[in-house]
């Protein structure tokens, strides 16, 4: 094991309040807190701050380093290619040879008539190039009229205006509009707390598609370009959702001909223990966005694939596609991702997930279910969540602030070693790969602690259920 580097913790601080704007942070808290944490080592599924203390990484950066830290492949894949050929653009009908490599690779992980790749570097820019191609494929085919996106409430696609729009987060459309038109969104598939008493699963999910069938009518199928969604919506709180409902939903797409596309950008590479999301649900999409798991976080890069009848209908409309960014397809980045693919294949991490780790964590998250705190436990693959609750048996939760009890006892289990997420009440995770079941066992350990140690905080300090 390589130590960490030694590094001036306070000073570093220090620079981080007076120059460095972190994403999706409170500024003021950052400053008020002398500022961030500094992370200075990673290494397979831990990472180290500069103060020394060694945190299990649950949550995999930010749902996306599947093959762990520090692995040296990686990192040797970036000096050949940079060595050879730092960077070049795809713009003058010029390509580079892992651009093209990356491109074939990942045509093939998604099988059927998905076929062609247009690179990005975030999973924004991903949302966004699939929303142009969907809106660009209606006008190429004569009906530019169907503009309109039908997405989920919480679902994330991203921070740039586009994926803001096509996102359903209240919190993000509070902040920054007036959002691009012609996004519609519908309620989410979050049994947890939408499903009603006199519902069964089938009963629900058909309920959760039936909102988009309806959405579309009343939008009028002939304007509307597109269903989209998340496999598993991440962001939103790990909904997992109910069965059937990923193919009734493809059936609504289907049957009023509009296109169906998937943001696999945390789901795909592994996470659900398939390559893709949508081959775990067994459905066909016609575009999907990906990124995170593409290179594991290692350099960005991310892409939007396109089915053939999309491709073909775009080439015959005998126009440039307008559209593009300086560093789509950027020849270290698509090398660094074709390493960690080799990863992920050699290592068997897909399989093992599906088979070994997802199980597992499922059972020990399971093992959690028992306690006063929590209301349910779920998970796919290496995606989990706890919904944290006042009163057993119900989905009432602490206080008169949304997400109270989660940050609590999010901030316990960091002081205790473990890095989770918490989207107001409900614990989220989603480790890498490569984690063992010791580790396994210590988030469930960790967590329990830490469930332990606030719960008569959250009593007694006068917090009461809503």
């Amino acid at each position: 094991m390589r130590s960490a580097p030694s590094y001036d913790n306070a000073d570093l601080r220090r620079l981080d309040v007076a120059h460095h704007l972190p994403p999706q942070q409170d500024w003021a808290l950052q400053k008020n807190s002398g500022g961030s944490r500094i992370i200075v080592k990673g290494e397979d599924s831990t990472i180290w701050d500069a103060e020394g203390n060694a945190i299990l990484d649950a949550m995999a950066g930010l749902w996306c380093v599947q093959v762990g830290y520090g692995r040296r492949e990686m990192a040797e894949a970036a000096f050949a290619q940079m060595s050879e050929l730092p960077f070049y653009n795809s713009f003058f009908r010029t390509a580079a040879p892992p651009t093209i490599a990356l491109a074939s690779r990942i045509a093939g992980l998604l099988g059927g008539s998905l076929q062609h790749v247009f690179f990005n570097n975030s999973g924004s820019e991903a949302v966004d190039t699939l929303v142009r191609t969907a809106r660009y494929y209606w006008q190429a085919r004569g009906e530019p009229q169907r503009s309109v996106i039908i997405g989920r409430k919480n679902g994330y696609h991203g921070s740039t205006i586009g994926g803001v729009s096509m996102g359903g987060m209240v919190s993000m459309h509070n902040q920054g509009g007036p959002w691009v038109p012609d996004h519609e969104h519908v309620m989410q598939p979050y049994s947890f707390e939408e499903q009603r008493p006199d519902e069964d699963e089938d009963m629900f999910a058909e309920r959760a598609a039936r909102a988009i069938e309806d959405k579309l009518l009343e939008v009028g199928p002939e304007r509307v370009a597109m269903i989209f969604g998340e496999p598993v919506q991440g962001a939103g709180g790990v909904i997992i959702p109910p069965r059937g409902y990923w193919s009734r939903v493809e059936e609504i797409a289907r049957k009023y001909g509009v296109l169906l596309g998937c943001d696999e950008v945390i789901c795909g590479y592994g996470r659900l223990g398939e390559w893709f999301g949508f081959q775990h649900f067994g459905v066909k999409p016609d575009l999907v966005s990906m990124a995170k798991g593409l290179s594991s976080g290692y350099l960005p890069i991310s892409a939007t694939a396109m089915a053939d009848h999309v491709v073909e209908t775009i080439r015959e409309a005998n126009a440039p596609f307008v559209h593009g960014y300086t560093y789509s397809g950027h020849p270290t980045s698509a090398a660094v991702a074709l390493a960690n693919i080799d990863i992920i294949e050699r290592e068997g991490l897909v399989d093992r997930t599906k088979n070994d780790t997802g199980p597992y964590l499922a059972k020990a998250l399971q093992s959690l279910a028992d306690h006063p705190l929590v209301g349910e436990v779920r998970s796919l693959g290496l995606l989990g969540a706890i919904e944290i609750v006042s009163e057993k048996g119900t989905s009432s939760r602490f206080g008169n602030k949304p997400g109270l009890a989660g940050a609590m006892i999010r901030d316990a289990c960091i002081e205790r070693g473990l890095m989770l997420r918490a989207v107001k009440d409900t614990l989220v995770m989603s480790p890498p790969l490569v984690i063992t079941h010791d580790e396994i066992d210590r988030i469930a350990m960790i967590v329990r602690e830490s469930l332990d140690a606030c719960e008569p905080a959250l009593r007694e300090a006068g917090v009461t259920s809503l």
